[in-house]
């Protein structure tokens, strides 16, 4: 009965054993199931077929049937299948093909509309004929069940072991496993000490970063076992990096803890709680466990302190060229960082690529409020009516290429179209009976089918890329934009994310360097290179000193006026402090002390002028009656400060002062008398 499912239109295609093993264990180990299978090819010889028409396909030995990607005999075989190549597929059983419902019932679904036979140890089944057909289906179904059953049974095996703590498997650098199959210490001594330096570190610093950093300063590298290459499993230094520490403080293999479950494909990394298993102390470690979980503290701690600095939304935040900084010194992209200045937040333009990875500094930091206000005004300058009527006339000249290149692409797709069309009634003209020459006409015609959709294929990739069509509306829009631009830039309702929005649609990138001064390369979309070449800012101590306007003012007037005297003066004549304060005597005292300037005191003593002690003894009087002389006009006085209060300094006396006094004081007497 079966062999009369075996025509001559079968017997002309050739037949395929499809030989399989899941494992390299059960090649080497169990060659009974090797033997069955190529036994098969004497089937397909009893059926008809002759030995050099029977093609052996055993690449795919020791490789899984779950899947058909990486089996190459297998997608050979739905290949050579598809192309009407085969007459019958042989296999010991189901599960040898595939135990994957959609890779098989693909497989039946080739073989039905190519008229292909399957053969397995238990008969000769037609995929045409509805019995045949539902057989196979529930063989198929049965297979990827008992996959599914065997893969259960093997899971469930794992995570009893796993639940014990005795479940093997890989090891972070630094720890092996002992011939009694526990884990030990790395016996390499350099290994230990640097685990224990790197710790050590972190204890110290209290920080990835930090601990980053050190290493690096210290030009310490760090060990890693290689994971694949022909050197697999070997021990290898490198230079330490922060994602390397991050995973190194993480495990808590190094505080002797076995954990099992940490991550799921699907979920990633999951909460402490949902781990399959968790047994602290399980095996020696580099650290105790109260020491990991203070780590972990630490790690948290840190993130959230650096997420509160950086808080600030990406999207709303004032930072114009956002995404669009290129360092000019190492190529990277340079990050947006807010900090806050006269309560306003304002960028800073940072390249911490190096930083973040190796915990070296900053490539370098450019304030970004003057970078912003220079590429803005560029902007407003740039977009003007004669540039706006180049750009149209530039996208006139490029329209008109790709309408060209489109032409070229259409012909592309209609000559292979006619070829394909054409291919196509060749083989259908053509005696089906006639294997010879329509198997040729078939492959031709799947030839013909490829080209056509590679031409259509790179038909749509060529009009996505060419895809922007300006209308005469659009023109006209982008016309107004010259009038628009300047307002709407200028506007301060206009959104920060708006004017982000406005400069992405004219600038390409701009690269920054901080030499001498600030260089900065705005490329703007189209090619157009503008450089602007701007001032450092003065660090904050710099931008805080007094003005040295300022400061020789003051110096002046202290040879006439007293420091309350000079702060009203200094404040009527718009002089300001370095902070842009109003002056007060308390202020002009600190810029006289800290620019080392002479108080009125020593210049009034250096221009001659007395004490009233010294006006006193030279005029053989008391000093009460100096002030008394001064306060009738007998005597100048100027004031100083002095810690008790004011004091005042003479000029030289004249030599008559004793007699005006003597007469002044008989005129007061004979005035009171009368």
């Amino acid at each position: 009965m079966d062999n009369q499912k075996v025509t001559a239109r079968h017997l002309q295609r050739r037949a395929y054993l499809y030989v399989r093993q899941s494992t390299l264990r059960q090649v080497i180990e169990n060659t009974e199931s090797a033997h069955r299978q190529y036994a098969l090819r004497e089937r397909a010889v009893a059926l008809g077929w002759p030995p050099e028409r029977v093609v052996v396909i055993d690449e795919d030995l020791g490789q899984s049937g779950a899947s058909a990607a990486g089996r190459e005999g297998f997608q050979r075989l739905v290949a050579d299948v598809s192309l009407g190549l085969v007459g019958i597929i042989l296999g010991l059983e189901v599960s040898r093909l595939a135990r994957c419902s959609s890779d098989w019932y693909r497989l039946l679904e080739i073989c039905a509309l190519t008229d292909t036979l399957i053969l397995d140890e238990e008969g000769l089944y037609d995929p045409n004929s509805f019995n045949d057909r539902l057989l196979l289906g529930l063989k198929g179904t049965m297979s990827e069940a008992e996959l599914h059953f065997l893969k259960m049974r093997m899971r469930g095996g794992v995570l009893s072991k796993a639940r014990r703590g005795e479940l093997k498997g890989p090891l972070p650098v630094g720890l092996v496993y002992g011939p009694d199959n526990q884990v030990h210490l790395d016996p390499d001594q350099q290994v230990q000490e640097t685990l224990q330096l790197f710790f050590a570190t972190f204890r110290r610093t209290g920080a990835a970063t930090a601990t980053v950093k050190a290493f690096g300063d210290q030009g310490l590298l760090f060990p890693r076992r290689l994971i694949t290459g022909p050197h697999k499993g070997e021990l290898a230094w490198s230079r330490l990096t922060h994602c390397r520490a991050l995973q190194t403080l993480k495990n808590p293999r190094y505080a002797g803890a076995f954990f099992y479950g940490r991550r799921q494909r699907r979920k990633g990394i999951l909460p402490r709680e949902e781990w399959i298993s968790l047994l602290p102390e399980a095996h020696a470690g580099y650290i105790s466990w109260d020491e990991f979980e203070e780590n972990q503290r630490r790690l948290r701690d840190n993130a959230r302190a650096v997420r509160a600095e950086r808080r600030s939304p990406p999207r709303e935040g004032p930072a114009l060229l956002q995404g669009l900084v290129i360092c000019g010194r190492c190529g990277l992209r340079m990050s947006v960082q807010y900090r806050t200045y006269r309560k306003k937040m304002v960028p800073d333009y940072v390249c911490s690529r190096r930083h973040a990875e190796y915990a070296e500094p900053c490539c370098q930091r450019i304030p970004g409020r003057t970078i912003d206000e220079a590429v803005g005004q560029l902007l407003v300058e740039s977009v003007t009516p004669l540039a706006l009527d180049a750009v149209l006339a530039v996208d006139d000249e490029l329209q008109q290429r790709a309408d060209e290149v489109k032409r070229l692409l259409q012909h592309r797709v209609q000559r292979a179209q006619y070829e394909a069309d054409l291919a196509q009634r060749r083989y259908l003209q053509v005696d089906p009976d006639n294997r010879l020459v329509a198997n040729t006409l078939e492959a031709e015609w799947n030839n013909r089918l490829r080209d056509l959709e590679e031409a259509k294929r790179h038909f749509e990739e060529e009009m996505k890329t060419n895809a922007v069509v300006l209308t005469a509306e659009k023109r006209q829009q982008i016309r107004d934009l010259a009038v628009d631009f300047p307002r709407l830039w200028q506007d301060p309702r206009t959104p920060d994310r708006e004017r982000k929005r406005m400069a992405r649609l004219l600038i390409e990138d701009v690269t920054l360097i901080k030499e001498e001064m600030y260089t900065v390369h705005v490329r703007f979309r189209g090619g157009a290179l503008r450089t602007i070449r701007l001032p450092l800012l003065p660090n904050a101590p710099d931008a805080h000193r007094t003005p040295r306007q300022v400061i020789e003012e003051i110096d002046r007037l202290l040879d006439h006026h007293s420091e309350e005297e000079i702060a009203v003066l200094l404040n009527e004549r718009g002089f300001r402090s370095g902070t842009g304060q109003l002056f007060d005597k308390h202020k002009v005292i600190i810029i006289r002390w800290t620019h080392k300037l002479k108080d009125r005191y020593t210049r009034l003593r250096e221009a001659g002028f007395l004490t009233k002690e010294e006006i006193a003894e030279r005029l053989g009087i008391r000093p009460d009656t100096v002030l008394k002389w001064r306060k009738q006009g007998l005597l100048q006085g100027i004031p100083y400060a002095q810690k008790g209060g004011r004091e005042w300094l003479f000029p030289v006396p004249a030599d008559d002062l004793p007699a005006r006094a003597k007469h002044k004081r008989s005129w007061l007497e004979r005035n009171s008398s009368r």
